[in-house]
């Protein structure tokens, strides 16, 4: 601190460490602890933790698991907030980091078209770096219950009828995903 000013005192919401309540199933809930690392990806932690505090990542499905390479969440069950964000892009960070097992990383569909999707590396996925998928952070405790999402439906869930319809198609078409219960900062 310079100048002998105090710092303000942070709120647990501005916090770098994000618990996810991963409902494996509806009766099997477990953590899965993620430490943001703004300093890998300032532009990129910013909007995630601003998703979060909005309540975006609250009753999101795993609608993508593919075994030994990722498992993908982002799309709200809400349809207004996927409709709020579709088109609510965020320029590129550059990839400071590796594609390590356990980071977290944000989707895109090419050069600066960041919006909510995010997934998590199960293993190295090393030639994700020269295409631009900068981490955001990194599993810190409870990657065995990333690892342990459904993985039944592989890629089958359509991101076009979840943006649109939201948890409703996915509650009936794909009832067996894994879903975030609370997304939480401190």
């Amino acid at each position: 601190v310079r100048g002998g000013a105090a710092a303000a005192p942070a709120s647990a919401a501005d916090g770098n460490t994000l618990t996810l309540s991963v409902a494996l199933s509806d009766s099997d809930v477990k953590s899965v602890v993620i430490e943001l690392k703004p300093e890998w990806a300032p532009i990129g932690v910013e909007r995630f933790k601003s998703l979060v505090r909005e309540g975006f990542y609250d009753d999101a499905r795993f609608f993508r698991v593919v075994p030994g390479f990722i498992c993908q969440f982002g799309l709200a069950g809400d349809p207004a907030l996927n409709a709020k964000y579709r088109n609510a892009r965020i320029a590129d960070d550059p990839v400071k980091e590796l594609n390590s097992r356990g980071t977290l990383v944000f989707a895109t569909s090419g050069p600066n078209t960041r919006t909510s999707q995010m997934f998590i590396n199960y293993k190295d996925n090393l030639f994700l770096d020269k295409q631009g998928f900068a981490p955001i952070g990194e599993v810190v405790q409870g990657f065995d219950v990333a690892q342990a999402v459904y993985s039944g439906y592989g890629e089958a869930p359509s991101q076009p009828r979840i943006q649109k319809e939201g948890n409703a198609y996915l509650k009936e078409a794909f009832p067996k995903l894994s879903y975030i219960k609370a997304a939480s900062l401190s």
